[in-house]
């Protein structure tokens, strides 16, 4: 199997929620816990960065080119990358122990955003669902959301908490936005990876970016492991599919989480790595506002 290489050398605290724009042929991914919004155009090799006074977790593009982000403080949409934010929904919760993590959209252009519980003593994290300027909380028992993806034909949702190891599924109503029937998915076993950002394929499966595990699995919709791509990382974050033909698999990574012995092996972590592989991703819904 060909080696995952490193595209770009981010040195990223806490890269996070990489987002193919097929128009523009731009990756896009936030560092966490540095409160950057990042573009990399991998055809030119070129990379901006926009600067924010608080943690952005996640974010999806829209319908008319501009943001949608969750950020610990809230909702918030701009129009263009370097555009003033505006508010969508201030956040309800405890901002000293709760923030903003993994999210995107649904196929009808809903945002969905989960939160994580820092103190992790208590299932308060919740999948919440923003369309038409109201917020409804889907789901609430996790320690820290991640994970969520939608399958092919949109009857499907998957949901992870990754301290417990577990990611879940749903049967998913996409005209009303609901999702029923939660059951577990995957476990995976303690010590070898927990299940953190997620991609799904043109088939129905299922990419996990496995912390702490370095590598990428590729679940088939019936939950079996059918697949695993090293990463030259200790702490993979998230995966996405992109490229012209959606092909390139593309891996976010931590590094704050890397010990000294750690990065003496994987000097790239924190940066974002590529594969091709055999398998197609999908194009990513955008906000329908």
């Amino acid at each position: 199997m060909p080696e995952m290489q490193c595209v770009l050398d981010a040195k990223a605290k806490l890269a996070e929620c990489p987002r193919w724009d097929e128009q523009s042929q731009t990756l896009y991914f936030v560092d966490i816990d540095s409160f950057t919004l990042n573009a990399f155009h991998p055809e030119t090799n070129k990379t901006k960065s926009r600067q924010f006074d608080e943690e952005i977790g996640c974010f999806s593009l829209t319908n008319d080119g501009g943001f949608i982000a969750a950020f610990r403080s809230g909702i918030y949409t701009f129009d263009s990358f370097d555009g003033p934010l505006s508010t969508y929904w201030k956040a309800d919760y405890d901002q000293s122990t709760t923030r903003f993590n993994d999210g995107r959209c649904d196929a009808k252009g809903r945002f969905l955003a989960g939160t994580m519980y820092a103190p992790k003593d208590a299932f308060l994290g919740a999948l919440h669902q923003f369309s038409n300027g109201s917020n409804t909380v889907l789901d609430q028992a996790a320690w820290t959301s991640n994970g969520l993806a939608f399958s092919p034909n949109n009857t499907t949702m998957y949901y992870s908490d990754t301290p417990n190891h577990v990611v879940y599924k749903f049967d998913y109503d996409v005209e009303t936005g609901t999702p029923s029937n939660k059951q577990v998915f995957i476990e995976f076993p303690r010590g070898k990876g927990r299940p953190d950002g997620a991609a799904m394929d043109t088939e129905g499966n299922y990419w996990s970016a496995l912390y702490q595990g370095q590598r990428v699995v590729k679940i088939s919709p019936e939950g079996q492991i059918l697949a695993e791509y090293p990463v030259p990382a200790t702490f993979p974050t998230m995966c996405a599919f992109g490229g012209p033909d959606m092909k390139t698999l593309y891996v976010t990574t931590c590094r704050a989480a890397q010990s000294d012995e750690e990065l003496e092996q994987f000097p790239n972590a924190g940066g974002i790595f590529a594969l091709n592989v055999d398998a197609t991703g999908l194009v990513e819904p955008r906000f329908a506002g």
